[in-house]
């Protein structure tokens, strides 16, 4: 009687086994592509700062309006988007150039807003060039995502060093040169931006961005 008890429970289990089989699904990512939010985010507020750079106009509200909502916050978002993705590269840059842009700001309207005194030639110039390396470090991981990323790094790492230079000498000319460099690396994230914007609406290669082929 027990062995028959058991052996009905068993077949009891294997019954609503059957009834009731292992469902496998599999999720698709349909979030949209962040990248050229925070790309063109990048692009138009560092050509903007750089065509003050160059010596067109003086600096304004303008320049810092981009710096916080687009160059900054704007990118941040993206950040956060990408890491949402797994694209440890894509959070880690769009998120620090964010806060890079946040940062540029304040140190331009905090000594006016706080009294305290802003950083010096010597100290501005530091500053930049620990971009300028952090940069250098990214454009590294650029080699084995595409041309235009490596060009847009490789170029801001140029960029960086520029500024650095021009603060630490104080020579108008390394300003107006970096400035015309900048309008430069600006232009580049925004075709990186509009290439995978249009190569993906269309469905074929429209502006070539040099995929890294293994």
């Amino acid at each position: 009687m027990t062995v028959d008890a058991a052996d009905s429970s068993a077949s009891a289990a294997v019954g609503l086994m059957a009834e009731h089989p292992t469902i496998v699904a599999t999720l698709r990512d349909t979030t949209a592509n962040p990248a050229p939010l925070g790309l063109l985010a990048f692009g138009m507020t560092t050509v903007l700062l750089n065509i003050h750079n160059a010596g067109f106009y003086e600096m304004n509200t303008m320049i810092l309006a981009m710096g916080i909502f687009y160059g900054g916050l704007a990118q941040v978002v993206a950040g956060i988007m990408e890491w949402k993705k797994n694209n440890t590269f894509g959070m880690t840059a769009f998120v620090s150039f964010g806060l890079f842009w946040l940062t540029l700001v304040g140190l331009i309207v905090f000594p006016t807003w706080m009294g305290v005194d802003g950083p010096d030639g010597v100290a501005m110039g530091w500053y930049l060039m620990s971009w300028g390396v952090f940069t250098g470090l990214m454009f590294i991981g650029t080699l084995r995502i595409n041309r235009s990323l490596q060009i847009v790094f490789l170029s801001l790492t140029v960029l960086f060093v520029l500024l650095a230079i021009s603060d630490w000498t104080g020579n108008a000319t390394i300003t107006r040169i970096a400035g015309w460099e900048g309008i430069f690396v600006g232009l580049s994230a925004v075709y990186a931006s509009i290439a995978q914007v249009w190569n993906e609406l269309y469905g074929r290669v429209v502006l070539p961005i040099g995929p890294y082929s293994r």
